[in-house]
């Protein structure tokens, strides 16, 4: 009896074969995002084997069944609940969460200036830079670029403000940057929305 060389490949064309169904570009992103998730969590727990993460994926035939009906009508409730499957429970958060949470960690420390507006507006922005980055809704470039205009930049930003000024010196610049910060946050939001997959 012949076995298989790379349990990878096999799964990968098993998923494939399952999701014939879906569109050919659809189908890819599909497997592109499997195939980064093997590898994510290769890096992150060198020790787990093949089996086991390939196991903690899940059914190709209920990866498949997911996309399926995801792609078809946006409802994936049924095929999600009748196995387990990682890729289903990475796209569980709605695809607003993130944006939300990103855009909103500025105003949150514009309203409450004081010790804990700082430390939920850091929670916010690295809560939703991770439900982004770990979204199945975006392309990695999307991704990156979302994390690095609404995260890093914001992040960045504020900390040069504060270390050259010995913090903020008068209410009307800071307001004015500020407002400027959220106007790019908001903007990069909505391209995020608008260019999301379904």
């Amino acid at each position: 009896m012949k076995t298989s060389a790379d349990p990878i490949r096999d799964y990968l064309s098993a998923v494939g074969r399952e999701a014939s169904a879906l569109p050919a570009d659809r189908r890819q992103e599909l497997l592109a995002d499997l195939t980064e998730h093997i590898e994510v969590t290769r890096t992150e727990r060198p020790d787990a084997t093949v089996g086991e993460i390939l196991a903690e994926l899940g059914d190709p035939r209920t990866i498949a069944a997911t996309a399926l009906a995801e792609a078809g009508t946006g409802a994936a409730g049924v095929s999600a609940r009748s196995g387990a499957a990682a890729p289903a429970r990475r796209g569980k958060v709605h695809p607003l969460v993130p944006l939300l949470m990103l855009t909103l960690s500025l105003p949150f420390v514009m309203v409450f200036p004081d010790l804990p507006g700082p430390v939920f507006a850091i929670l916010f922005r690295i809560t939703g830079a991770v439900l982004l980055c770990t979204s199945v809704h975006w392309t990695t470039v999307q991704k990156t670029t979302g994390v690095l205009v609404t995260a890093v930049l914001p992040t960045a930003v504020i900390a040069a403000w504060n270390l050259s000024s010995g913090g903020p010196s008068g209410d009307t610049p800071a307001l004015l940057a500020n407002l400027a910060m959220f106007a790019l946050l908001a903007g990069t939001a909505v391209w995020l929305w608008r260019a999301r997959r379904a």
